[in-house]
């Protein structure tokens, strides 16, 4: 028997405390994958619970139709079980309302987004989904092809525009540098070159917030699954597991109305940057130089690499001694604290998070996670050893049996293949752009 709104809930497991039916949809989020599942959601769910009203999400896959085949015959309902030492808790998240595959239903993804009781249109499509060319700027002949957030987005603004509607705020969740200024540039490249009408009611009606967001999610297994059909009494094939850490950090700068989100734990600022930079260069920089590293000593899982006494001391040092001084933190902010939880939360046992998966889309991850640290460093003449640790483990990586999940993969490898990789990876001319050269001896 697969969870629906029919299903009951044993006395352990928290349900949707509003009626979702009688609930509008305010939110189209567009790239609806177990991160958004475990985080913004959960976070709406929460402000729904806490009495807000007509936040329902309406999910869109822009490529493949697993998650709506995992939720739409349930509802839309699925669960989050939160997991650490202590234990597992379990609970039904009710806020997505059903979810459209951009592929199969262009016209109704393009209708929810231009719906009256829209007012979000937030995204997670992952670094590689801004179909941005190596300089930044957006590449326009692939965002013309279909699927791309760009169509979708764009045919849905100018219906609003034709229907006399007010704008909507695009909230990029994305690990993007400054994702909602990258957003607004991207979005204004595509309108420019071709729906030009739109570009000035773009401008003003529209607002692109930075954002930024933390929480370790690993991919679900089949044990998962099974554990959690053992405690609902019911299968959840859009199961979801994560850590009992949530963080999300948001520039208050919505075109229109909003969950109190506030209310809920999460923090409404002017600036993100220091808190974006901190998590970039940090969590996310510590955890690709994991996964590199990890894999390169025969490790499978987070918890297992940085428990390696070889592995921990190089990950502390690239967080404390080189990410943590790039960084012009915001009052209250301790960088020190921060590293601190980093190395508890990577050490979570219940928690199989498989370097694997962290590894994939380097090229598109590693600019913003060590290079800007290293190019910091490099102006000052210093070196930062950790850090060269990572670089050499990736190009020991694409130079494996490993499965590369990259979309540069066929050149990376050629790349990292001769005597001269750092330099055709990262030199004048090289595959990732960059403000860092490297060291012979790097």
């Amino acid at each position: 028997m697969r969870l629906s709104a029919q299903t009951p809930l044993p006395p352990s497991v928290q349900a949707p405390g509003y009626d979702r039916a009688a609930q509008a949809a305010g939110i189209v989020h567009i790239g609806i994958g177990a991160f958004h599942r475990a985080h913004q959601a959960v976070y709406t769910d929460d402000a729904m619970n806490a009495g807000d009203r007509d936040w329902g999400i309406i999910g869109v896959s822009l490529r493949s139709a697993d998650v709506a085949a995992q939720l739409n015959p349930q509802n839309g309902l699925y669960t989050v079980s939160t997991r650490s030492a202590a234990g597992s808790e379990l609970r039904v998240i009710g806020a997505v309302q059903k979810v459209l595959v951009a592929g199969d239903e262009r016209q109704a993804v393009i209708d929810a987004i231009a719906a009256p009781t829209t007012h979000i249109v937030s995204l997670t499509v992952t670094e590689k989904g801004y179909l941005r060319r190596a300089n930044g700027s957006l590449d326009l002949a692939a965002a013309v092809g279909n699927p791309s957030l760009y169509r979708f987005v764009a045919a849905g603004l100018a219906a609003r525009k034709a229907a006399g509607l007010r704008g909507v705020t695009l909230l990029s969740c994305d690990n993007l540098a400054d994702n909602g200024a990258v957003l607004r540039g991207l979005m204004r490249d595509y309108l420019a070159a071709y729906h030009p009408d739109l570009s000035a009611w773009f401008d003003s009606e529209c607002t692109c917030p930075a954002t930024m967001i933390d929480r370790i999610v690993p991919a679900t297994t089949e044990a998962d699954r099974a554990a959690v059909e053992a405690t609902l009494g019911a299968r959840d094939e859009g199961a979801v597991v994560t850590e009992g850490f949530s963080q999300w950090v948001v520039e208050d700068d919505f075109a229109g109305p909003r969950p109190r989100w506030e209310a809920v734990g999460v923090e409404l600022v002017a600036d993100v940057a220091p808190y974006e930079t901190a998590k970039l260069r940090m969590l996310n920089g510590a955890h690709s130089a994991l996964a590199y590293i990890g894999l390169g000593c025969g490790h499978e899982f987070v918890h297992q690499a940085i428990a390696d006494p070889d592995i921990r001391p190089v990950i502390e040092r690239l967080m404390r001694e080189e990410a943590a001084p790039t960084i012009d933190a915001a009052p209250g902010q301790d960088l020190t604290a921060y590293a601190g939880n980093l190395l508890d939360r990577f050490a979570n046992p219940a928690l199989n998070h498989r370097l694997i998966q962290i590894a994939m889309d380097g090229s598109q991850k590693i600019p913003q996670r060590w290079l800007e640290t290293l190019a910091w460093h490099q102006a000052r003449e210093q070196r930062c050893p950790s850090l060269e640790a990572a670089i050499a483990a990736w190009a020991t990586f694409l130079r494996s049996d490993h499965p590369i999940d990259d979309p540069l993969a066929d050149k990376l490898r050629e790349a990292a293949a001769g005597p001269d990789a750092m330099e055709r990876l990262f030199g004048d001319g090289g595959l990732i752009a960059s403000g860092w050269r490297p060291e012979t001896s790097a």
